[in-house]
């Protein structure tokens, strides 16, 4: 090992690593069903305008309807996503450290090659 390098560690071991297998299950539960919502929200005023046009028709606001009430709502959702994700990515970061902490501390499993 050099001085600029890091060392190699068993990476299949870490893996196994019950913190390791933790953060990725709370990734999973949060990045799956957070795209899914995304991916169906996003698409809803698509359908809604090209199925039922008149129903998108239908003033709230003044000149607005609610196919542009919809359109802003997405932006807004985007923005609640994105919020919601840097939450949870400050956990992920807090779970990550203990990962690298078990990677660093218990070298009889997780050791450098």
């Amino acid at each position: 090992m050099t001085p600029t390098s890091s060392p190699e560690y068993d990476w299949e071991s870490l893996s196994k690593a019950p913190e390791y297998q933790s953060l990725l299950r709370s990734k999973t539960k949060f990045i799956i069903p957070a795209s899914i919502f995304f991916v169906v929200y996003y698409f809803s005023l698509l359908v809604l305008v090209g199925w039922w046009p008149e129903l998108m028709k239908v003033r709230v606001v003044s000149v607005l309807n609610l196919a542009y009430l919809f359109a802003v709502s997405e932006f807004l959702m985007a923005w609640g996503i994105a919020l919601i994700y840097v939450r949870k990515a400050a956990e992920w970061d807090r779970q990550a450290a203990s990962v690298i902490a078990h990677l660093t501390s218990n070298s009889a499993e997780v050791a450098p090659r």
